[in-house]
């Protein structure tokens, strides 16, 4: 069975943003990481000109925005000035969900493949594509709920200083986003 061009770009982009998230969570954690921004993880070209790899508008594969920690991804900790001793207890953290976030992973390109299938094979069948975008919407809300968890993990870990820190700076991405969105598409 050959796979469309669409679901091939999917997974292909599915996986090798699961596989550089992986990578970046490590990476930071052994404070190898340079501070550039992924690219995998960002928006691509998908479906329709819509919302490509990454998961639901460029936010959802296996770790979301800024690898599996979410909101507190390498670029966010990397100004919180962590010390050796938390960098070791981040790539702890990271490391005790590592199964839990490729088993996600996998589901989540089950998902999407069977989601893709249903959208594609020529038969409108309401129902199925129903049922296949609960199962997505299933897997994302478990990949949300893991990223809370490893969130939680870490900001146990970082001083009142530095929490206070992630916060205004977690406002400050907030604030920009809002303004990106105000402006409008870029032509």
């Amino acid at each position: 069975m050959r796979m469309s061009g669409i679901s091939k770009r999917i997974v292909l982009g599915l996986s090798a943003a699961a596989i550089t998230l992986a990578m970046a969570g490590v990476g930071f954690a052994t404070g190898q990481s340079d501070g550039t921004q992924n690219p995998a993880v960002g928006r691509g070209s998908g479906r329709f000109g819509g919302p490509g790899p990454g998961g639901r508008f460029g936010r959802g594969g296996p770790g979301g925005p800024g690898g599996p920690m979410g909101a507190l991804g390498p670029m966010m900790l990397d100004r919180l000035d962590l010390t050796s001793d938390q960098r070791d207890r981040v790539k702890q953290i990271v490391d005790s969900h590592r199964n839990d976030q490729q088993a996600i992973g996998k589901r989540m390109m089950t998902a999407h493949d069977a989601l893709e299938s249903a959208v594609t094979n020529g038969n409108f069948d309401e129902a199925l594509i129903r049922t296949r975008a609960a199962d997505v919407a299933a897997v994302e809300a478990d990949e949300t709920v893991l990223r809370a968890r490893i969130y939680a993990e870490v900001l146990q870990i970082l001083t009142s200083d530095q929490q206070a820190k992630l916060k205004t700076m977690q406002a400050e991405m907030q604030q920009r986003r809002e303004q990106r969105g105000q402006r409008g598409p870029k032509q």
